[in-house]
């Protein structure tokens, strides 16, 4: 049933695209339909609780994917559609007085239409001039009838994406709540430390900044701590984004109120799901100051990557989870389908109300965290 939603998007979205005169929308669509696949049989063939949780967080992202590629076809055909109509609209004379001169050859009896006032001569080259600008005629013709046909299709197809998308909205819900509860079953990832209450408690209260409470991290832990001795450096620059967004405000870069903060601010959809971008140890996760729900990662000594304004977080302090573990999911209610094709038209990114603030620390000192992350926004 899961793959069924991913299935009829990928369809949709390759009749999309082909319409609106591009394959990049059904190509995703067909690769996280793919990927769904594999993920349901990972899924059938786990012998695990970290296979588990491999597979729905693999399931939870095709569908991302996939229901991602059909909004983007849906945007397209609303642009195309609204192309043509302004078209069909400009040219409304042109079209009236085809269809007049259509009517009047197709209602006149074939004996009139062989008289003329200056006799059979005139008529032959009235003939003539006819037969010369039938093939036109038909030609205009034909080319209305394509593009009324056209925007009829158009929207058959966004009236038909409504049960599609309420398919696999259905199914991503359903996959992130088995995600939820397979992670907080989860026993098997090994622990650095393990976190006293009353410390971060301590901590916490009298923490005025993410800079001294990211100074104290190392008060909380409980017993020994076992060193981390791997090392990323090599990867600065390379490693993905921990969710699906658009790079919204760069670091430095000061927000509306004239506040610059030494972070990205990411958009996202409602409900995405962020994952680790590297093997990771949870240093902490949960409310801290105003910056929501926050998850903090060491991805090596000295290193720490803080995500905030999550609404769920997962795991638990001390716990080394290895690449690609979700560590939680974005706020935001569900959109419905309907909101979804009411949004076709827009821009992209119309629908990403949610925001990640991503900082990254490196010897307790904020760097500009694209030297890290790929975040396609060029040099």
């Amino acid at each position: 049933m899961i793959r069924l939603g991913l299935i009829c998007v990928f369809w949709i979205a390759g009749a999309l695209s082909t319409t609106a005169q591009t394959a990049d929308p059904a190509v995703a669509a067909l690769a996280a339909a793919n990927r769904l696949d594999t993920a349901s049989v990972q899924l059938r063939d786990a012998s695990s609780a970290r296979d588990r949780v491999k597979a729905l967080t693999e399931t939870v992202r095709a569908y991302e994917d996939g229901l991602g590629a059909m909004r983007d076809g849906l945007r397209r055909v609303a642009q195309r559609e609204t192309q043509l109509t302004t078209q069909l609209r400009a040219r409304q004379k042109d079209v009236s007085d085809l269809l007049g001169v259509l009517q009047t050859i197709e209602t006149s009896e074939p004996p009139v239409l062989m008289l003329h006032p200056s006799g059979p001569l005139g008529a032959a080259r009235s003939g003539m001039v006819l037969a010369e600008i039938t093939p036109g005629l038909q030609a205009r013709v034909d080319a209305l009838k394509y593009d009324l046909e056209e925007v009829q299709t158009l929207r058959l197809l966004q009236q038909s994406a409504a049960k599609t998308l309420e398919e696999g909205l259905i199914g991503v819900q359903e996959a992130r709540s088995q995600l939820s509860a397979a992670i907080a079953d989860r026993t098997d990832l090994p622990l650095r430390f393990v976190q006293d209450p009353v410390r971060t408690a301590i901590l916490l209260s009298s923490t005025e900044t993410l800079t001294g409470f990211a100074d104290g991290l190392s008060e909380i832990a409980g017993g020994e701590e076992v060193v981390l001795r791997t090392d990323i450096n090599d990867r600065r620059g390379a490693l993905a984004l921990p969710l699906q967004g658009l790079v919204i405000r760069g670091y430095g870069e000061p927000d509306a109120a004239g506040i610059a903060r030494p972070g990205l601010l990411v958009a996202a959809r409602p409900r995405a799901l962020v994952s680790a971008p590297t093997a990771a140890t949870i240093r902490y996760l949960g409310p801290l100051l105003d910056l929501g729900n926050v998850i903090i990662l060491e991805p090596q000594s000295g290193t720490l990557f803080v995500f905030s304004g999550l609404a769920e977080v997962y795991g638990e302090p001390g716990q080394v989870i290895p690449e690609g573990t979700p560590v939680g999911l974005m706020g935001g209610a569900t959109v419905q389908a309907d909101a979804i094709l009411s949004l076709s038209g827009e821009g992209a990114g119309t629908d990403r109300t949610e925001t990640l603030y991503i900082e990254v620390r490196m010897d307790n000192s904020p760097v500009d965290p694209e030297t890290w992350f790929q975040t396609g926004r060029g040099g």
